[in-house]
């Protein structure tokens, strides 16, 4: 149905336009637009000390396809985005040594990742339809085979340069394993009225009422050295959150630049809301509202082709809150794709309650910066999942001249430590070769 609308409301656009200079006739439109897209194959492995647990596997190929019309009509242009995944025959015939996060329990997948209608000019953006979204707690969690994506209206407006205003009000959304679109989120269980949602954490009941989406009021700016945003989240019926961070760089004009920033997020939910009337329990600690605030710094510096930091974060624990105070983020948790500084590769504070965190990073580019070399060290104090940290190794080569748009990434990572984390509290290591050709 939603499908329908969009078409109807692009030929209703198409059929009032006037074509300006981008498109001077309705077959330019098309003749005229913009092809672009990306080729993956992604090889997971998650390798478990413990044998409570096989080791699980997934390899994924995957066609990403971004179409976009020329502008018509003094700022209209149409686009959409095709996805397709499939598993070339390797599915496991064991479900257990099937790693589902990269794109279910499925041999294929597809979907419609994009189809939406925009207007951008004279400093206003409007994009209504389903769409990729960029923002701090809701975004495409780019992480597997195909991004997550949204139903939404999304209006942006820029005042003066380098500041700009957004309003969002989303409706249903695809999950990076989803093949269409659903009003639930990553609190969910797997199958949850037919989607095929993997990787969240879960915890409400098959019988916990849909979401209808999310409302957000945001704004970014940037000036020299500074870089700051803030948002403000009501995930419908779920919970109400405030984000801001900002950044530094002072800029010496020898390649060698400090720079410093903090982050903080506050978080409100009623006993009316559906986590507390469905009774979410996150890390074995259920509540009445939800209620939670965190903080963040980060420091280091900007040296030629590398870049060294520090990062801390602190979750408060608050008592009759569910999860003892846990951020509840609809669209991150599970994934690991939040903002918050400490946050690794396989998981953060979002996906372990109430603690403190700390991590150290250095990233360093070769040969011209085609090689990227990032090194991390993450360790977690928490109330409700005990200690835990993370070592990260990451590797990104890119290609030049004729294999120009085509990557190598492999990312490593071990957790040890911290109790219900891994299998049997033995460390996990995850294991991700990534191969991309983008066109």
């Amino acid at each position: 149905m939603r499908h329908t609308l969009i078409a109807l409301a692009a030929a209703a656009v198409l059929g009032s336009a006037s074509f300006g200079a981008h498109a001077d006739t309705l077959g330019d439109v098309f003749t005229q637009g913009h092809v672009d897209g990306e080729l993956r194959l992604y090889n997971f492995d998650r390798i478990y000390d413990s044998n409570a647990k096989p080791d699980a596997h997934a390899l994924s190929g995957a066609l990403l396809l971004n179409l976009r019309t020329a502008e018509f009509g003094d700022g209209f242009s149409l686009g959409a985005s095709l996805l397709t995944a499939n598993a070339l025959g390797t599915r496991p015939s064991n479900p257990d040594k099937l790693d589902t996060t990269m794109m279910g329990d499925g041999n294929s997948l597809s979907a419609l990742g994009q189809a939406y209608v925009q207007y951008k000019n004279h400093g206003v953006l409007v994009r209504a339809g389903q769409q990729y979204l960029n923002t701090p707690w809701m975004g495409s969690s780019d992480a597997r085979v195909l991004p997550a994506s949204y139903q939404a209206v999304l209006a942006g407006f820029t005042p003066a340069k380098g500041w700009d205003i957004y309003g969002l009000r989303s409706f249903g959304w695809k999950s990076r394993t989803s093949d269409g679109y659903h009003f639930d989120n990553l609190y969910y269980p797997v199958a949850y009225r037919g989607d095929a949602l993997y990787g969240g954490i879960a915890g409400l009941p098959a019988s916990a009422k849909t979401t209808p989406g999310t409302w957000a009021l945001g704004t970014t700016w940037e000036s020299r050295g500074f870089k700051g945003q803030a948002w403000y989240y009501d995930f419908i019926d779920f919970a109400r959150m405030g984000y801001a961070d900002g950044s530094y760089t002072f800029k010496t004009g020898s390649g060698f630049d400090p720079f410093v920033a903090a982050q903080y997020v506050e978080e409100h939910a009623g006993a009316g809301s559906i986590p507390a009337e469905s009774g979410l329990a996150l890390f074995g600690v259920g509540g009445h509202k939800v209620d939670s605030r965190a903080w963040g710094a980060n420091a280091g510096i900007n040296i030629p082709h590398g870049k060294f930091d520090v990062s801390w974060n602190r979750i408060g624990q608050q008592g009759g809150a569910i999860g003892g105070g846990a951020l509840v983020s609809p669209y991150t948790a599970g994934w690991a794709s939040d903002p918050l500084y400490t946050t690794s590769m396989i998981r953060g504070l979002v996906e372990q309650g109430p603690g403190t965190a700390w991590k150290a990073r250095f990233s360093y580019g070769l040969l011209d910066d085609r090689l990227l070399l990032t090194a991390a060290y993450a360790s977690y104090e928490t109330k409700l999942r005990g200690d835990s940290h993370d070592v990260y190794f990451d590797a990104i080569y890119n290609f030049d001249g004729y294999l120009k748009g085509l990557s190598l990434r492999n990312r490593w990572e071990r957790s040890t430590g911290g109790t219900g984390l891994n299998p049997g509290n033995r460390p996990f290591v995850y294991n991700r070769l990534m191969v991309a050709y983008k066109f």
